[in-house]
């Protein structure tokens, strides 16, 4: 059994994360972690070569993460948004393959934050296009050796996606093997009846995993029960990354796509650093 690695998303640091942000990768490995989640969400702002170059100098790995917004639909009924999300979801697979990130993860076959109770024929036509869109651009990330791991999130960010089973079942209808699942254990936390469980039947398919509290806080300062979660996804043969994820709540679009309306630490270096502090002790091996 080998120690998991701990990552530290830039949603935690800077929104949108731009390269005048790269001098934070030494206090990133500072606090203790090994590897910095890059969230792309204005890619004009980033630079592969010098966010590589940065973490590089620190010892630290990178990981790709999208931010989908309104206009990076990959399942939307007008087929020039569906164009929009497909063409960014290429720009993170290049950016991936450039900065060395075997993945790039997030919760890409729909809009963030749109919720709506649609008839089942409506539902069903959306499912449709965001697998016919996803199936498209996993062609092109295997092709650049990159995964595609889809995020489940919990019923008030999304209408499509809310659970591991609704995940594998996008995975198995998408059918390539350079896609699965990213878990969050806060998503989970509000939609899986049991944490453990819901880990263990995504299995092999969960390609990256962030962790967060029930309050999307401090991990260890709330009631996720997580020696039972990282046990349970050490018994998945995971062997990859755990990666705390906040958000900053003065990022006003941000805020308002994750329903984050007051701090939820002391700082986000507080969060930053406890979350290493708890967290490192449980992904070492035993």
């Amino acid at each position: 059994m080998t120690d998991l690695s701990l990552g530290l998303s830039t949603f935690v640091l800077a929104s949108p994360f731009s390269n005048a942000d790269l001098g934070v990768m030494s206090q990133v490995r500072a606090w203790g972690y090994d590897v910095i989640e890059v969230c792309v969400e204005d890619p004009s702002l980033l630079t592969a070569s010098a966010v590589a170059a940065a973490a590089a100098d620190e010892g630290l790995r990178v990981l790709v993460c999208g931010a989908f917004g309104p206009e990076r639909d990959v399942s939307a009924e007008d087929a020039a948004r569906r164009r929009t999300g497909a063409d960014y979801l290429y720009s993170c697979v290049e950016f991936a393959a450039e900065v060395g990130s075997p993945l790039v993860s997030g919760p890409m076959y729909a809009a963030t934050g749109q919720a709506r109770l649609l008839p089942p024929a409506e539902r069903a036509a959306q499912w449709d296009r965001a697998v016919t869109s996803l199936t498209e651009v996993a062609k092109r990330a295997g092709a650049a050796g990159v995964a595609l791991a889809v995020e489940p999130l919990n019923r008030f960010e999304t209408d499509l996606v809310n659970t591991v089973e609704q995940g594998l079942a996008l995975c198995a209808d998408i059918g390539s093997d350079h896609v699965g699942l990213m878990l969050d254990t806060f998503h989970m936390n509000i939609e899986e009846k049991d944490l453990p469980a819901a880990i263990e039947a995504a299995g092999d398919h969960i390609l990256n995993f962030q962790a967060s509290e029930n309050d999307r806080g401090t991990p260890g300062q709330g009631h996720v029960p997580w020696p039972a979660v990282i046990k349970a996804l050490r018994g998945t043969g995971y062997a990859g990354d755990v990666v705390v994820e906040s958000f900053l709540p003065t990022v006003a679009e941000i805020a308002r796509a994750v329903s984050l309306w007051r701090p939820v630490a002391s700082s986000m270096d507080d969060l930053a650093a406890d979350a290493a502090s708890y967290l490192r002790p449980l992904l070492s091996a035993r």
